[in-house]
């Protein structure tokens, strides 16, 4: 018999998770998620689990504070407890020219009345002792900001979809996405074809590749990052923000007993003089354990997400350039509205992917 499906969901990160979720609670009956390998084995698998406000782009900051919200509300929606800590972000500043811009990036905190402050070098080092401050110019702390264990979400998110009655196939790959007349029609795997009228696309890197099937180009380019964990560092606060060197990208935080630490090179050897440099007392500790993956990054390094003027029943989530996980919960949600034609919760019209076309491509510089 042939399989049918209301909605088919691409993707078994946190963001198809969270897409197959909203849909089971927005009444959806027959949706299903099709996972190529296993759930989380992409970008939200091998990522940082960060989550913050202070973002240049003002939408950007409303998406940020209501994740964090919906993250403190999770399990008294989800039924799972998470890790969340809240122990905020510090970004260390070594030029004017970058203080007066996060110093501009305020106004949206203090609209969306987020504590955020603008530090000393000093005060930045009283929050981390170990740090070397004497080339920074300052700094700044976003308080509402911090980090969770991604696969917690992931998981509460599919099991709470699965208890609705959605479907999740892993090991599934989809091929092809199938289109007559204009329209979405099915999706083809190895083990056959599913018919249905839409299909969210949120495959994370691999989205482009699926959207050429259909006709349209998603303009995202994988970029591969590397994290490291080391041994235990008990000589680092119990409660540690994550700490952002902003002009290389070197970044830090608390992995359970150990540190978690990574930047933008593509081998230890390479970030090594980074972190010897801003965090002396890295050097002293053993890295016990490398991840990868990869940021989808999108011309603008701002989200490319809605629903395709051509084929009809094409909505896609894609190209968020590093902080897509922190989004998941709300862009999720809006997908699977605009997969069943129902008003957006939160208006994101704005990052679809014509934005390229019309001229109107809105640039977030605070990418990690």
């Amino acid at each position: 018999m042939t399989e049918r499906a209301d909605v088919v969901v691409i993707g078994g990160g946190v963001m198809g998770a969270a897409a197959l979720r909203y849909l089971a609670e927005l009444g959806c009956r027959r949706p299903v998620l099709l996972e190529r390998d296993t759930l989380g084995c992409g970008s939200t698998g091998h990522c940082a689990g960060g989550v913050r406000t202070l973002f240049s782009d003002e939408l950007n900051v409303r998406i940020g504070l209501e994740s964090i919200r919906r993250l403190q509300r999770f399990e008294e929606e989800v039924g799972l407890q998470l890790d969340l800590r809240l122990d905020g972000y510090l970004f260390l500043l070594d030029n004017s020219a970058d203080i007066q811009r996060f110093e501009a990036d305020i106004v949206h905190q203090v609209a969306a009345e987020i504590d955020t402050q603008v530090l000393t070098p000093e005060d930045a080092k009283e929050i981390v002792p170990q740090l070397a401050v004497d080339d920074l110019e300052g700094a700044v702390f976003n308080s509402v900001a911090g980090f969770v264990t991604p696969d917690l979400v992931l998981q509460g998110c599919a099991r709470r979809a699965a208890q609705l009655g959605a479907r999740i196939e892993q090991s599934r790959a989809v091929e092809r996405i199938v289109v007559e007349g204009g329209r979405v029609t099915g999706v083809e795997t190895r083990r056959g074809r599913i018919e249905t009228d839409c299909v969210v696309l949120t495959a994370g890197v691999w989205s482009r590749e699926l959207a050429v099937t259909a006709g349209l180009d998603l303009p995202v380019e994988p970029e591969r990052r590397f994290m490291y964990v080391t041994e235990t560092a008990p000589q680092f606060p119990e409660r540690l923000p994550i700490t952002i060197d902003f002009s290389t990208s070197f970044y830090f935080h608390r992995e359970g007993e150990s540190i978690l630490f990574g930047g933008r090179e593509q081998s230890l050897d390479d970030l090594a003089p980074h972190a010897a440099t801003r965090l002396p007392a890295l050097a002293e500790l053993e890295v016990r354990h490398t991840i990868s993956g990869f940021y989808e990054m999108s011309p603008d390094h701002n989200a490319v997400i809605g629903a395709a003027a051509e084929p009809a029943g094409l909505v896609y989530a894609t190209g968020f350039s590093g902080h897509g996980f922190q989004q998941g919960l709300v862009v999720g949600e809006h997908v699977a509205e605009l997969a069943l034609g129902l008003e957006p919760t939160f208006d994101l019209s704005q990052f679809d992917v014509e934005r390229f076309a019309r001229g109107t491509a809105r640039a977030e510089l605070n990418v990690i």
